[in-house]
């Protein structure tokens, strides 16, 4: 008996965490949320987790619902107040407040990360003259985050014409993440100028698009690849991390 390709992540950090990042994808003033263009854009990210059958957390849902409903209560017709009349709150406010001190705590984190990244950096050893030895650059790890690939797959999805896959059910394990992790770092080694986001994913099933999908995050855990995007929205590309 066949049951459906789930495939639960702890990657995702939370919906506050995934409305942050269109706040910054687009620009958009924190302070001044445009609900119906966020609404829209969290919506997509949902429905390509859910095309996938990735595990969306309840929390993601209630924050779909919590959105939905600030967009209607935004689309009322505004009621005259008079001058007398005590001060009315405005609909997002909460929201937008949840956002901020979020993004506090975020920042404080990535700080807290950065600094004890510098501290293991640290070490004493005996004096060396270096000579004759060739400079080569550092390899910078890519900060393409896996809302960025969510964005990227949704909208292969689109120019594929992929978004109901041929093979919806599958058999549980039917393909090895291992081995599709194996495929995909062969194909990226090949590729010395990085390969294109959208040409690891060769077979429109659900299936094979998960666990690549998987393999690439698995593959970017263990540093082993990196994705880049010269800027947001832009091509995704997948580059090999050589030693």
């Amino acid at each position: 008996m066949n049951q459906s390709y789930q495939v639960k992540l702890d990657t995702f950090e939370g919906p506050l965490d995934l409305l942050l990042h269109l706040i910054n994808q687009y620009e958009i003033d924190i302070y001044d949320i445009p609900v119906a263009q966020i609404t829209e854009q969290y919506m997509q990210y949902i429905h390509t987790m859910q095309s996938l059958e990735l595990n969306v957390a309840s929390e993601y849902l209630v924050m779909a619902a919590t959105l939905l409903a600030l967009k209607s209560q935004m689309l009322l017709p505004k009621q005259e107040i008079e001058e007398e009349e005590e001060y009315m709150e405005d609909p997002r406010e909460e929201l937008m407040h949840r956002l901020i001190e979020y993004r506090k705590y975020k920042d404080a984190a990535e700080k807290l990360k950065e600094k004890e990244t510098d501290a293991n950096q640290i070490f004493t050893r005996p004096p060396v003259v270096f000579d004759q030895i060739k400079s080569r650059q550092p390899i910078v790890k890519g900060d393409t985050s896996i809302y960025d690939m969510l964005n990227a797959l949704g909208k292969m999805f689109e120019r594929k014409n992929w978004n109901k896959p041929l093979e919806t059910k599958v058999k549980r394990g039917e393909i090895p993440i291992e081995q599709k992790m194996t495929e995909v770092l062969d194909l990226v080694k090949r590729s010395k100028e990085g390969i294109a986001f959208d040409k690891l994913f060769d077979y429109p099933t659900r299936a094979h698009i998960v666990a690549t999908f998987i393999a690439v995050l698995e593959l970017m855990k263990g540093n082993e690849i990196q994705c880049r995007q010269e800027k947001h929205l832009d091509s995704l590309y997948v580059f090999y991390m050589e030693d």
